[in-house]
């Protein structure tokens, strides 16, 4: 009797326990969407939560939020939550639930919130060095695990109120045409002379309209031109320098410029140089001074930017301050703080070790392309230069390009006084009739053709 009044009593414990599994099985599920969907969130951004209880109907339900686990929302009609703008601190684990009346569904699926810092544009120019009709490239980046941005470009110009500013005002933005685009790049046909000078860019996304800071600035290079001495970008602290701003064949007034830690500051004032007709010396140079160097005209030109690095250390590597052509040579030195005699070296490109020297020197008989970037050197025990980056330029084929034209246009008229002198003559078979009664050998056309 006592064994089957204890198996009645297992059995309807069993039916009761299986009775709520049946009824928490039955309860609905909170789904937790995060929109925008973005893999990267920013302190700025605007984000929205959204919870359904899918199979349960969009009315009548009331909303629990929790982040970390912790109720934060105990009571919401509404099945979205709204941040905007989010902060850092808004970052963590985010879950929700449903009830109406005595139902409750199940809790969602946490969705992490990560919120990064304030993003920031990053131009890229290609290239930097113009040549007549070239299309100069503008390309933006933002994160490259970002997405739904689009972006603005603007070219800088002095500073106007009134228009967009970088923080220091040390430039105004102007908006270039079409200047708001879906895509990461821009591109301007043609260069020329008109292009040159600074870039800026920035991104924006979601609505409101979330803009990241502003790219630093990147110019384009032409005519004018800036020389220092002496010709490197590496300098010992307290050593001199002299810089100065030219352009052939122009009295035009040019302006030095340098942008350092500082920001962007101008016309080798007291504070940073001293002036003597145009040359601005920096007498006793210290790791302050180091910073991208240009000149500027009134109009609008920019020279090519030297980026000077003024060394407290003991080791420098004295590179070519301007670009190289292609077939160039070019000799780098690896200099020690208390010799001016040569040292062992060793010299690495991109991090790289590429050449020992027992003179403390490497030089390159012929740069090519492959030659581009960055360059440093160690000497044994006694430390590592800065490194510098060297820029190789693909100029002597254009420049063959147009000696080739040129050959072309002068056998072009030699070919025309010829005919002249045999008018009323039938052209030989090798010739080929153009309009206005040209005659031209097939290849040179062809050839000048491609050339041109």
């Amino acid at each position: 009797m006592e064994n089957t009044l204890l198996c009645v009593l297992l059995l309807l414990s069993i039916l009761i326990y299986c009775g709520h599994c049946d009824e928490d099985d039955e309860r609905l599920v909170a789904v937790l969407t995060l929109q925008p969907n973005w893999t990267q969130i920013f302190r700025g951004d605007t984000i929205t939560m959204r919870c359904d209880i899918h199979g349960g109907g969009d009315t009548d339900w009331n909303y629990r939020w929790y982040k970390n686990s912790q109720l934060f929302i105990p009571f919401n009609t509404k099945t979205e939550y709204r941040i905007s703008p989010v902060y850092m601190s808004n970052s963590g684990s985010y879950t929700c639930e449903g009830v109406k009346g005595n139902k409750l569904s199940k809790t969602s699926e946490a969705v992490q919130l990560t919120v990064s810092g304030n993003p920031k544009a990053v131009l890229r120019i290609s290239p930097q060095w113009l040549n007549p009709g070239d299309s100069v490239a503008l390309n933006c980046k933002v994160d490259k695990t970002s997405t739904g941005w689009r972006f603005s470009w603007y070219r800088t110009v002095p500073y106007r109120a009134g228009l967009p500013s970088l923080s220091d005002k040390s430039y105004s933005l102007q908006p270039l045409s079409d200047n708001v685009t879906t895509e990461d790049s821009y591109t301007l046909i043609p260069a020329g002379p008109t292009p040159t000078g600074g870039y800026v860019c920035r991104a924006g996304r979601g609505d409101p309209v979330y803009d990241t800071l502003y790219s630093e600035p990147q110019f384009l290079w032409s005519g004018v031109s800036l020389r220092i001495s002496p010709n490197t970008t590496q300098h010992f602290i307290s050593k001199s320098l002299s810089l100065s701003c030219e352009k052939k064949g122009s009295s035009t007034r040019l302006r030095l410029k340098r942008y350092t830690e500082r920001g962007v500051e101008s016309g080798c004032v007291s504070n940073w140089g001293s002036i003597t007709g145009s040359i601005c010396t920096i007498s006793y140079s210290y790791t302050g001074d180091s910073g991208v160097y240009w000149c500027e005209s009134g109009s609008g030109e920019y020279s090519n930017a030297v980026n000077i690095t003024v060394e407290d250390g003991d080791v420098i590597l004295e590179s070519p301050v301007h670009p190289l052509t292609e077939g160039d040579s070019v000799t780098l030195t690896c200099k020690y703080w208390t010799t001016s005699s040569n040292i062992k070296a060793d010299f690495y490109k991109d991090g790289i070790l590429i050449k020992n020297e027992t003179t403390g020197e490497m030089t390159i008989p012929a740069v090519s392309k492959s030659d581009e970037g960055f360059y440093k050197c160690k000497y044994p025990d006694n430390g590592e230069s800065p490194e510098s980056w060297m820029t190789v330029r693909g100029e002597k084929t254009i420049l063959i390009t147009s000696y080739l034209f040129i050959i072309c246009v002068i056998v072009i008229l030699v070919l025309k006084f010829l005919k002249r002198s045999t008018q009323g003559q039938a052209p030989d078979a090798g010739y080929t009739r153009l309009q206005h009664g040209q005659f031209l050998s097939p290849d040179f056309t062809t050839l000048c053709n491609l050339i041109h």
